[in-house]
């Protein structure tokens, strides 16, 4: 027979573990991709503003690398939290004035795979 503060402890943590799965899933940088709008502005930011410390085609300059090979064995969770936090003590800003974590993680797994070139704006 269960009753009492058997069940109800059975339905605390029955609580508890789905506030944690949903607090691990709104966090998950797979989460949510942004527009194809967003996306673009996301690209000419990486390419415009951070290449003026990473080098215009990110393959460093006052800060490191940012090229596929330079990322490869860097855990994306520490790389999601440079852009968006910053480094303390470094030449890194954070971003996150302008982009979302999920914004940030897209722009790492971009980063990770070959970013993106800008596309062309029609006159």
């Amino acid at each position: 027979m269960m009753g009492g503060k058997s069940g109800h402890l059975g339905v605390i943590v029955v609580g508890l573990l789905l506030c944690v799965t949903a607090a691990q899933a709104s966090t998950d940088p797979a989460a949510s991709e942004p527009s194809l709008a967003r996306q673009q502005q996301l690209i000419r930011m990486v390419r415009q503003d951070c290449g003026s410390c990473h080098g215009m085609r990110l393959t460093g300059g006052l800060g490191p690398a940012l090229t596929q090979q330079a990322l490869a064995d860097k855990p994306l969770d520490s790389l999601v939290a440079t852009v968006h936090a910053g480094r303390p003590g470094t030449p890194m800003p954070p971003w996150s004035a302008l982009l979302s974590y999920e914004e940030a993680a897209w722009i790492v797994k971009r980063l990770q795979t070959g970013f993106p070139e800008e596309v062309e704006r029609g006159r």
